[in-house]
């Protein structure tokens, strides 16, 4: 008699635990692309002016500016684990991020800027998002690893993957939502011995939304914490820094007839507080007041379309200093146009720069020089001290393929640069685009694109004797999402 209940009991636990495990649903959903690039030049340097750059560029060839030419690929699968219509855990991770056949990165190197894990990890596996979503009757919450970065318009947004905490309403078109991050974590734990206690990097933000039939509107407020850079020594003197800055970014997109107009604008202000202002290395406080706006046109005629965008982006004025010799306000670098936006094929294209690098031009020139953006945790190569104009146009002959042209053209905010004198110029040049985008299916892709940089003297650096290179890119890209 025992063994029948025994039996039973256990056949019992059998169909619980099945039907535990029938009640998750797992949801699956990604992309894959396979790409070809070719790039005429690598520096914008004229061959005999390459020995003039900086130390720090670690040149390896003689001329200064070989082609490069390879393929490469990623695939990034998103795997929904839905316990309930009400909760699920969402988890998301990228395979192979990688050139063919290419040398592979430093398995000790840092963190990949637009991941949660290391660009070695990237190459192989590296899982970025894992979070819990639960609806609840008083909003939804989402707790773990998540997108941090998307708001309002593509411009000025850099998707990066950081621990946090969500908290989002909706009701009547309006949306409301909280949220925390973690940029950075110098408290002790076992990988991290420490004597110190929160010198960290955290974002603290405050969202309001409203959506209406042709349109959606809204402002996102931020806290932005730095203090990892602390405590420093210098002679005996607290040299470290914290730093407190507001973010203020409201939006709107509105579609009128055939016409769809977004617009972004966003300041930042705050100090940077030194931990001894009397020291002698350390001068005064430094306020912060940096400005990014953008605004864009598009006209859709069915199977022909047109528009424009407009982008400023506020660059780091390297003569604004004291009596001292010490910096007195951050004019630029910790707004930029976002590493989501890629508005150029070349001159401002974050795959460009992920796959090449930054492209140097004379003395400390380069399509990449944002050094505040890189000291305060947020290693942003978004588009930075620029003014930047667009015109585009494009058709349609049939609905499997776009074709569009646009011609770009930029110029710094300001051309003083770090360490050195100024620029002889401040025009980074102009640039013609081509790309064209056929659908084999509705779930597979292709493009093809050129582009051509008419290069300006901004690159030159601050000899005007020398020379620069226009440059071209071509790229071809096979894009399957499921």
């Amino acid at each position: 008699m025992k063994r029948f209940w025994l039996v039973l009991f256990s056949l019992g636990l059998v169909i619980a635990f099945s039907a535990s495990a029938l009640a998750v649903d797992v949801k699956f959903s990604g992309t894959y692309y396979a790409a070809g690039m070719y790039l005429d030049k690598t520096t914008f340097v004229k061959d005999g002016y390459f020995a003039t750059l900086p130390d720090f560029q670690n040149p390896t060839h003689s001329d200064g500016s070989p082609s490069t030419a390879f393929f490469y690929q990623r695939l990034r699968l998103q795997t929904d684990f839905i316990v309930s219509p009400s909760l699920k855990m969402v988890t998301r991770f990228d395979v192979m991020e990688r050139s063919w056949g290419a040398k592979r990165s430093d398995p000790d190197g840092p963190n990949d800027f637009q991941s949660a894990q290391s660009r070695h990890d990237n190459e192989n596996i590296a899982f970025d998002l894992a979070y819990v979503e639960y609806t609840s009757p008083i909003g939804l919450f989402a707790v773990g690893y998540m997108d941090d970065g998307p708001w309002g318009t593509v411009f000025g947004d850099t998707s990066v993957p950081q621990g946090g905490i969500l908290w989002a309403a909706q009701a009547r078109g309006w949306t409301v939502a909280l949220q925390a991050f973690k940029l950075a974590e110098n408290s002790y734990t076992i990988n991290q011995p420490s004597s110190v206690t929160d010198n960290d990097t955290d974002k603290y933000e405050a969202v309001i939304m409203h959506e209406w039939k042709g349109g959606q509107a809204g402002v996102l407020g931020v806290y932005y914490r730095e203090a990892s850079g602390r405590p420093q020594s210098f002679m005996g003197a607290d040299v470290g820094f914290t730093g407190n800055v507001f973010i203020l970014e409201p939006y709107a997109i509105v579609e009128i007839g055939p016409a769809k107009i977004q617009a972004e604008v966003n300041y930042a202000w705050g100090k940077v507080k030194a931990d001894d202002v009397n020291d002698f290395t350390r001068g005064q406080d430094i306020k912060v007041d940096n400005l990014a706006a953008w605004i864009d046109a598009t006209v859709n005629m069915n199977q022909f379309y047109f528009g424009g965008s407009f982008a400023y982006v506020a660059g780091q004025d390297w003569s604004n200093y004291n009596s001292n010799g010490k910096m007195k306000k951050v004019t630029g670098g910790l707004l930029t146009g976002g590493m989501d936006w890629d508005p150029t094929l070349l001159l401002f294209n974050n795959q460009r720069h992920y796959w090449v690098g930054p492209l140097y031009g004379n003395n400390v020139t380069s399509t990449y020089m944002n050094y505040i953006s890189q000291q305060y945790n947020l290693n942003d190569t978004g588009m930075y001290n620029a003014w930047f104009f667009q015109g585009r146009a494009g058709m349609k002959p049939i609905d499997q393929l776009n074709i569009m042209a646009s011609v770009s053209y930029a110029k710094a905010d300001d051309s003083t640069l770090m360490g050195a004198p100024d620029a002889v110029d401040d025009e980074y040049g102009t640039e013609i685009d081509l790309i064209g985008t056929y659908k084999i299916t509705n779930n597979l892709s292709y493009m093809v694109g050129m582009g051509y940089l008419f290069t300006g003297d901004y690159f030159k650096g601050f000899d005007d004797s020398s020379e620069v290179n226009d440059n071209f890119i071509l790229i071809n890209k096979l894009t399957l999402t499921f």
